[in-house]
């Protein structure tokens, strides 16, 4: 196996061109549809072979093993998973037989499961990450030349399969790909720069994006990223848009149009170039003939160095950048409420300090689960799981204990920042390696085990030789912030001269981020946000630069504007004049849970931050009210709660993770609702049908499935007849079931022509039903074509299915969704 030194070293030499699509590539050689892939691929080794040969020729430097169905999850789908083993390792040594006396490398590939991890679904991260790891065994087994992890919607499934790889062949080399849409965002809204942030500090490389866009897209993602690209960056276009012509779905994008855009991708910075869905060994070989030709200079390397981030946003740490405000309100200590409901296991109170304290501007959170008496780690996990979902806002991981910080940085989905590392012995030998294996960004905190130094001297001492130790690991100054150690004045009268010059010191000789717990200068003493507020126009004047302070109080916030409007850091004064000119309170955050809220605006509320506990505990508390009408409970609050959140979908405020969150709030409050409004007769006994299904020859159904979640949450009765589904079959049970509303999903090029079959063979058997159609492959002008209705999302699908039954049966005055 190629190790990774060489593998970026030989990426550095030269642009490498990478294979294109296998799937219709091995449909031209016979494999029929509905088949497992793998499978038909393993006994008719000589369809791989002749592709994959064609790709050499045309000038792949790599090309993929044909194993992106290969995890067990999906060969599961066909009976397979107990082959998983026997058929990545034979895949691997085929498709190695195939090139390597070519001198082309055979990277081993790794695919989505079709499931969503947490905490964007609800698959155990653990058990994504073994399964990932039989694959990545069975293709070590088979001989490949490094790993492929590509076309992922879920950053959290790429990071369980990179964690797997890396835990396994630490040494070997692995390319990750996700795929992102028209918004440039993910299915699960995360951003390329996020991606390529949290893959490349976690140890990927090579990143970048393959699928879903033509190369004039691509290019503009590519660009986006280059700048904080420390490893080599990989594009894997489509050819261009599928169109269908005479009954088949093809590309419109010819070899010599693909190529065409062979300069402007490396004018981006792409250093691995190949092709996704519709490209050929004749796209591969145009667009490495003009790779030969190009004379672009690619940009150089760019850089991740301190950045963190969430899955969502990035945030730069640096001295030379405004000021950074460290959320300090999810830590129990001092707080009687939210230590009560941690107790409880309840997490309302670390939901609303999320929303309030990014409202109010925080940069960062800083998430603390410290309590006595019960299990932090696992309060932690559940805290950041639903923190995540709740806020785009990076994190930073608070905790003393080392198990909890490995499990905490574990499953975080992006490049957490980690307070801290002192130099402690334990620290040292525990903590520090847990945090360089998942690519954490540092707080460093000057002490050990026998020394808390009072004074500036003391402190560089040890600032020194922890300094040392974390370098040991591969972190340089851009990567960690310095704590200033702020202790109280009520304590010792000196401590705020000492921490002022420990932080000129950082700032000015070192260049390094500092931070500091601002409420500790203040401590034991009256008035303590004047001290603090006053304190920190000190600090700010001699370095610092981040704090880990209280957001909320809206003095504070002014001092931090005052001081960069005076400093220069605020361009033309603009931060400062909006906030003067604005209403003097700080703006509430968008969904606050208060403790007066009547039960039924608290379930719209639960619903909308997807707290199903809490949305439950809502309705119960709204029909124990002697008044409460069940029925205005369920259309005025609990429906209108999720037309909102599909609103906030559709506007991409909200991303899969939130929809799905509320969607499982609104079914638990529904549930908990449905016998008080039998009983008060008030409950839909007839609902408009809905069948559903992926069409024949396509075994992927996330999409369909969220559709059909989405569909019954908002009243419809969803007959979901699964994935590969022949057009006989949907047309036949639509006849049994009586349903007018049929819905069909495509993932594939190769699939999306099924469509207007299923259509075509309604008409004929006089079927009286509208037909809606979607899909990563399908758009408006496809569905209008085949004499369907399009919806681009589940909230479309429903807002769609609504008109349409509306419009059948007559009524004008519905719920808009």
């Amino acid at each position: 196996m190629l190790t990774r030194q060489k593998f970026r070293a030989w990426c550095s030499e030269a642009v490498r061109i990478l294979d294109g699509a296998t799937g219709t590539e091995l449909i031209k050689q016979g494999m029929p549809g509905g088949v497992a892939p793998e499978l038909w691929v393993m006994e008719h080794p000589e369809s791989i072979t002749a592709v994959q040969q064609a790709y050499a020729a045309a000038g792949s430097n790599i090309v993929y093993s044909a194993t992106f169905g290969g995890n067990e999850i999906k060969l599961a789908e066909f009976g397979l998973a107990g082959r998983a083993f026997e058929i990545n390792k034979k895949l691997a040594e085929i498709s190695c037989a195939a090139v390597r006396n070519q001198g082309v490398l055979v990277f081993g590939d790794m695919a989505p499961t079709g499931r969503f991890v947490e905490p964007s679904g609800d698959w155990n991260f653990e058990e994504a990450v073994t399964v990932f790891k039989h694959q990545a065994e069975a293709l070590a087994a088979g001989g490949v030349d490094g790993f492929v992890i590509e076309t992922m919607m879920d950053l959290q499934e790429a990071r369980a399969a990179l964690i797997a790889v890396r835990e396994l062949f630490p040494d070997a080399p692995v390319m990750v790909t996700l795929t992102f849409d028209s918004s440039q965002r993910t299915l699960t809204g995360v951003t390329p720069e996020a991606a390529l942030i949290t893959l490349q500090s976690l140890g990927a490389d090579a990143f970048g994006c393959n699928c879903s866009t033509g190369p004039g897209d691509m290019a503009k993602l590519i660009k986006k990223l280059q700048p904080y690209a420390e490893i080599p960056l990989i594009a894997k276009p489509n050819a261009g848009l599928p169109i269908l012509k005479d009954g088949k779905t093809i590309f419109n994008m010819n070899e010599n149009m693909f190529a065409g855009y062979v300069d402007e991708l490396l004018q981006c910075g792409v250093n691995l170039l190949g092709g996704c869905c519709g490209t050929t060994p004749k796209h591969i070989a145009a667009a490495a003939q003009a790779v030969k030709k190009s004379s672009v200079q690619r940009p150089a390397r760019g850089s991740g160095k301190g950045i963190i981030c969430s899955n969502r946003k990035i945030r730069l740490l640096s001295p030379s950048e405004k000021f950074i405000i460290i959320g300090e309100r999810i830590n129990p200590t001092g707080k009687k409420a939210l230590q009560a409901e941690l107790r409880e296991n309840s997490m309302n109170l670390v939901l609303q300090f999320a929303l309030e304290q990014q409202a109010a501007g925080a940069q960062v959170l800083d998430v603390n689960m410290g309590l006595s008496g019960v299990d932090e780690t696992a309060l932690m996990c559940k805290a950041l799981s639903q923190v995540v979902r709740a806020v785009d806002t990076p994190l930073c991981i608070d905790s003393t204990s080392p198990e909890t910080v490995e499990k905490a940085l574990r499953i975080y989905p992006g490049r957490a920042l980690l307070n801290s590392i002192s130099l402690e012995k334990e620290r040292i030998e525990k903590v520090l390696p847990v945090a360089a294996k998942y690519g954490a960004m540092l707080i460093l905190l000057p002490l050990d085990d026998n020394t808390l130094p009072a004074d500036c001297a003391g402190r560089k001492a040890i600032l020194s030789s922890l300094l040392a130790e974390v370098q040991k690991y591969g972190y340089i100054l851009d990567d960690v912030a310095v704590d200033a150690l702020v202790m109280a004045v009520s304590a010792a009268p000196q401590a705020g001269n000492g921490a002022l010059e420990f932080i000129d010191y950082c700032h000015n000789e070192l260049k390094v981020n500092t931070v500091c717990g601002l409420s500790n200068i203040s401590f034991g003493l009256p008035n303590r946000m004047l001290l603090n507020r006053t304190f920190l126009v000190m600090a700010m004047a001699r370095g610092l630069n981040m704090a880990i302070a209280n957001c909320m109080n809206s003095d504070f916030m002014d001092a931090v504007l005052a001081v960069e409007a005076l400093n220069g850091m605020d361009e033309k004064v603009t931060a400062y004049l909006q906030k003067q000119t604005a209403a003097a309170t700080v703006a509430s955050a968008p969904v606050v849970d208060k403790k007066d809220l009547p039960p039924n605006e608290a379930a719209y509320t639960a619903i909308l931050r997807g707290d199903a506990p809490g949305a439950v505990k809502a309705v119960q508390k709204a029909v124990s009210e002697p008044d409460c009408n069940c029925k205005s409970l369920l259309d005025d609050f609990l429906l209108r709660a999720i037309a909102e959140v599909g609103r906030k979908f559709e506007a991409k405020e909200y991303f899969l993770p939130q929809l799905l969150s509320g969607a499982e709030a609104l079914q638990a409050s529904i549930a908990e609702l449905e016998p008080y409004l039998q009983d008060a007769g008030q409950s839909d006994s007839v609902r408009e049908k809905f069948i559903i299904a992926t069409v024949k020859g396509d075994i992927h159904d996330i999409g369909k499935n969220i559709a059909a979640l989405m569909l019954r949450n908002s009243n419809f009765e969803v007959i979901d007849l699964g994935k590969d589904v022949p057009a006989e079959v949907i047309v036949r049970r639509a006849q049994e079931e009586n349903c007018h509303l049929i819905g069909l999903s495509a993932l594939m090029t190769t699939t999306m022509s099924e469509m207007p079959q299923v259509i075509e063979l309604a008409r004929r058997e006089s079927l009286d039903a509208d037909f809606i159609v979607g899909g990563a492959v399908v758009d408006e002008n496809f569905a209008q074509e085949i004499g369907a209705a399009y919806a681009a999302d589940a909230m479309m699908a429903v807002r769609v299915a609504r008109a349409l039954a509306d419009k059948r049966n007559g009524n004008t005055a519905r719920l808009v969704l």
